[in-house]
């Protein structure tokens, strides 16, 4: 079940699945990071195991919006759970590869809660945290 869970000028956050999946749709930016920031940690504190951010239609303005990802990343590794970056745009991969982010942000094309990830596909791996066993 999607619903709205903030709107601001330019951008949109929908839960898809409470904790688990959620949908970004408009401009991440100096201007709309604030707001977003404290609602995707509410989405965030709200479950366990990966969280799911759809960034299809999602335009990164500038550093801002790159920074509510990794202070995102950072904040669920913290909580022992992942972000996972779904369906980025074409910009925000390039983005992610000039920064280097895409060695550290687990990625993945159209996954959604519909159903579970391919066997022996799915999400990539990413190394334990540190004193966590394989």
């Amino acid at each position: 079940m999607t619903a709205v869970a903030w709107a601001g000028p330019g951008i949109e956050l929908f839960i898809d699945s409470p904790g688990r999946e959620a949908t970004i749709r408009g401009q991440l930016g100096v201007r709309t990071v604030p707001e977003l920031r404290s609602h995707l940690q509410r989405v965030l504190a709200a479950g366990d195991g990966d969280l799911v951010l759809h960034l299809r239609e999602a335009e990164v303005a500038d550093a801002t919006g790159l920074g509510v990802l990794v202070g995102l990343h950072q904040r669920a590794r913290r909580q022992n759970r992942r972000l996972v970056i779904a369906e980025a745009s074409e910009r925000l991969e390039r983005l992610m590869r000039i920064t280097r982010l895409h060695l550290v942000l687990a990625r993945v094309d159209g996954l959604h809660a519909a159903g579970p990830p391919p066997l022996g596909g799915g999400l990539p791996q990413m190394p334990p945290m540190p004193g966590q066993p394989r």
